[in-house]
């Protein structure tokens, strides 16, 4: 079965602002992603970097809701030496700490893909391409190109 990683941008975005456009999209796709998660059609891999980064949520309603979907999570990927190490290579291409660690999370993991809705993440995983040893994708082009 296939795995997917969503990053903590990804998780907030069913409870930002729907006004915006873009917002609303990523938004729906999202929705639609965990519906075929709780379908089983993939398996959801959360992980301790996404712990991390909860613990530094000032929104209270936004992160009971993204516990809440992280229930559905079928594993979580617990930071050990190789996924620290591989961190620190992937920051020293100009990734952001949280950023190279959910990228060293995924590819420990060996998910399919990593989702998420932030375009700097996306311009260097692009840039990166090669040197990453995980797909990382927008959730709406993903969805359009696995279901539509």
């Amino acid at each position: 079965m296939k795995k997917i990683y969503l990053d903590l941008c990804c998780l907030n975005r069913p409870f930002d602002d729907w006004k915006q456009d873009r917002n609303r999209l990523e938004g729906e796709a999202i929705i639609k992603i965990f519906q075929l998660l709780e379908l089983a059609k993939y398996q959801l891999i959360s992980s301790e970097t996404i712990d991390v980064e909860l613990k530094r949520m000032s929104n209270l309603d936004k992160l009971k809701e993204i516990k809440k979907l992280l229930k559905i999570a079928n594993s979580k990927v617990i930071i050990n030496r190789e996924i620290d190490q591989r961190s620190q290579e992937i920051e020293k291409l100009g990734f952001g700490v949280y950023d190279s660690f959910h990228i060293a999370c995924a590819e420990y993991a060996r998910v399919d893909v990593l989702l998420t809705t932030d375009d700097r993440l996306l311009k260097k995983a692009i840039k990166y391409n090669n040197l990453l040893q995980v797909k990382i994708e927008n959730p709406v082009f993903w969805l359009m190109n696995n279901f539509l």
